[in-house]
């Protein structure tokens, strides 16, 4: 029998696949993000052998020394932008995620912010709720059709393939690309055009959709400059991880109308919005929901797990992040 401790409550087939392995299992009772402070508490008090942890959870050099029975840290995301991996591999401390369980989740969720952003759905929504509709009127909320228009991808990962796979077949959209790795995957499915560079898809896209990791080298990889590059026509949607754009930035392009629109599921200061944002018609913004299906993260908690109980049974867990 091991000690394992969740950092905040997940859906609930996870922490029975814990349980009936034989692990007893403790979990932050409040239903919000433990400070730090809170999180190394937690931590010190008994030897765990395993931390469930989610996004929201910075995991560092500190946590991880407050922590030293740990085996493994299961990451209950697709992304690990969170966690220090490389003090995790100084201590022989295991890292492991949950790719794919999310895929087609998020990339319907990011049609639906294209379909709400062209057809302006939500901003419809709005008006109606505020009483202005008085009749049908040729010039009211005018959007923009999406067949035969030009869909760039920045990342084609999983999730990336997935959201140009629905573009494409479902709308007769255009698919171009720019990724570090040429995928052909992407081109072989949807005949996709690689282009050379992000500014290039940004200065040729209708519709641009952000599917990259948060590193080093993508943090504010759209920013005022690389706006600027984009049609004032032109749509960006975000699902991937909100420092990726400079929202400052975004906000006074939306302004300027610089572009059209842009949907946005993810923030740069997270829960916190950059000033203006949403007072802004031209923005659709969802919080932080793109996986929120009972699937997905159901999913999710069952790799999270399942990472968790290979780790304790000497085996190498899937998903493992190296």
């Amino acid at each position: 029998m091991s000690l394992i401790y969740v950092t905040r409550l997940i859906p609930e087939n996870g922490i029975k696949i814990l349980k009936d392995a034989g692990h007893t299992v403790d979990i932050n009772p409040d239903d919000r993000v433990l400070t730090k402070i809170e999180l190394l508490s937690a931590l010190r008090t008994k030897p765990y052998d395993a931390v469930l942890c989610l996004l929201t959870d910075t995991i560092d050099s500190e946590v991880f020394d407050a922590v030293p029975t740990a085996k493994i840290f299961s990451n209950y995301a697709v992304g690990f932008n969170n966690i220090d991996v490389d003090a995790a591999r100084t201590r022989s401390v295991l890292v492991t995620n949950t790719p794919g369980a999310l895929t087609h989740t998020v990339a319907e969720h990011t049609i639906g912010l294209m379909l709400s952003l062209t057809s302006r759905i939500a901003e419809g929504d709005r008006f109606m709720r505020a009483g202005k509709y008085t009749g049908w009127a040729p010039m009211l909320l005018t959007g923009a059709d999406l067949k035969n228009k030009s869909f760039g991808l920045l990342g084609a990962g999983r999730i990336g393939v997935d959201t140009a796979l629905i573009a494409h077949n479902g709308f007769g959209m255009n698919i171009m690309y720019y990724d570090i790795v040429r995928s052909a995957e992407i081109e072989r499915a949807t005949g996709a055009e690689f282009c050379e560079s992000v500014d290039e898809v940004l200065s040729r896209a209708d519709v641009v959709s952000i599917h990259v990791p948060l590193v080093d080298a993508t943090r504010h990889l759209i920013n005022a400059e690389r706006l600027e590059l984009m049609k004032p026509t032109a749509y960006i949607i975000n699902t991937s991880r909100g420092p990726v754009i400079d929202e400052a930035a975004l906000v006074e392009a939306l302004k300027a109308g610089t572009i059209r629109g842009a949907g946005l599921d993810v923030f740069e200061n997270e829960p916190a919005l950059a000033e203006g944002l949403s007072e802004l018609e031209n923005v659709v913004i969802t919080p932080h929901i793109a996986s929120a299906t009972d699937e997905a993260r159901g999913k999710m908690a069952e790799m999270a797990a399942g990472a968790i109980i290979d780790a304790l049974n000497g085996k190498e867990p899937q998903n493992l992040v190296r």
